[in-house]
């Protein structure tokens, strides 16, 4: 044999190990893309959620991973544009391959990707609010948040307490603020409210005066503001340089501290709809998400050195249904096998409830997830 021939031989003896090292390490890592609204006007949603997202993966992977395989993360920052989060769907489905997706951060980038996922078989488990996102059902599309619906219920529930039958309405002009707008509109004849005027606002606005003083003209008895962008504080704080004195009520999307410090003293009193991280230290010992919400909430706040927030909170428990379901569903289950597995978990506590998917209900939570919220001595408390 010549020296050509031996060498060829010498060389393929060679690359045979290593390209099974090579499958080997590929089966062996489960790759999880997230988009993320990191930065921009939706930052409040996204950067949280990014946070978590890593030091719940650093975690887990510490710990062995899952089914012995390590999760590889894939951060796509979207700033809130969901042309960019559509490039990005693509892009971790067709080039990265990855086994699922978490997020977006909002409900309009999740509406534009929702197709996107469901015709390439890849798992979604969305961390923006709007039930459009899971209903009608899809069957790789899934959500993390509790329900719009059940938010504007919990609200009208507290103004029928109140003896509040005529509110004014102002919300974003994104898939949220839309959503929400809807269910408000869709909610209000059977609870006994008449909504006197609906005004919506852009996203991007700086100044809500001119808004709020339509509201104020219809002697309204109170406002409901829907969004998830910093018009959250500008309202409180246009409401109160008109001297609104009727009650704010926000959306479950004003849980994070930071929307309050924003508002400054015009925060207080705000009632809204939340989760129960945000009151976790308050919680009984004995209540099934104590646990959970604590070590969360004292992981997230010694790591990074902010208050965690209910936005955090929804990444969190989108890699929990992801992780419990691979789990669930075996060390060499496929896509379709995972899919299957979470509409199968119940009982499961996270952040924002306890999870009980079905095969008709993609989202596992319902009302009983929500307390109601106020802002007292510029904290989050629950409303009594």
């Amino acid at each position: 044999m010549s020296l050509k021939k031996i060498f060829i031989v010498m060389m393929c003896a060679c690359l045979i190990p290593a390209a099974f090292s090579c499958k080997k390490q590929s089966g062996e890592t489960i790759k999880i893309g997230a988009i993320f609204s990191v930065t921009g006007p939706a930052s409040f949603l996204g950067s949280p959620e990014a946070k978590t997202a890593k030091m719940m993966i650093d975690e887990i992977n510490g710990k062995g991973g899952v089914n012995g395989k390590e999760l590889k993360l894939i951060v796509k920052d979207s700033a809130g544009s969901p042309e960019k989060a559509i490039s990005f769907a693509k892009q971790l489905i067709e080039e990265d391959k990855v086994f699922a997706i978490i997020g977006p951060s909002t409900s309009g980038e999740s509406m534009k990707i929702k197709s996107i996922c469901e015709e390439g078989k890849t798992i979604l488990i969305s961390c923006a609010a709007a039930e459009v996102i899971v209903n009608p059902v899809a069957s790789y599309v899934f959500k993390s948040p509790q329900n719009d619906r059940f938010a504007a219920q919990k609200i009208y529930e507290v103004m029928k307490k109140m003896g509040i039958t005529r509110i004014g309405v102002v919300s974003s002009n994104d898939g949220f603020g839309l959503a929400g707008k809807g269910q408000l509109e869709k909610l209000a004849p059977a609870s006994g409210i008449t909504i006197l005027i609906s005004e919506v606002y852009d996203k991007k606005a700086t100044d809500l005066t001119g808004v709020l003083t339509k509201l104020k003209a219809k002697n309204v008895q109170a406002v409901v503001n829907w969004s998830i962008v910093p018009a959250q504080s500008i309202v409180a704080k246009n409401m109160k340089q008109l001297n609104m004195k009727v009650p704010l009520f926000q959306s479950h999307g004003f849980g994070n501290i930071k929307y309050v410090k924003e508002a400054g003293e015009a925060a207080e009193g705000i009632i809204f709809p939340a989760g129960r991280l945000l009151i976790a230290d308050s919680l009984p010992d004995n209540h099934p998400q104590k646990a959970l919400l604590m070590k969360y909430k004292n992981d997230y706040e010694s790591k990074y050195g902010e208050d965690a927030s209910t936005f955090g909170g929804h990444a969190y428990d989108s890699l929990l249904i992801l992780v419990e379901a691979i789990k669930k569903a075996g060390a060499d289950a496929d896509k379709e096998k995972v899919r299957d597995a979470i509409e199968d978990l119940k009982g499961l506590a996270g952040t924002g409830g306890i999870f009980n998917f079905s095969a008709t209900d993609h989202n596992g939570l319902d009302i009983n997830a929500f307390e109601m919220l106020t802002v007292k001595g510029g904290k989050f408390v629950k409303y009594e």
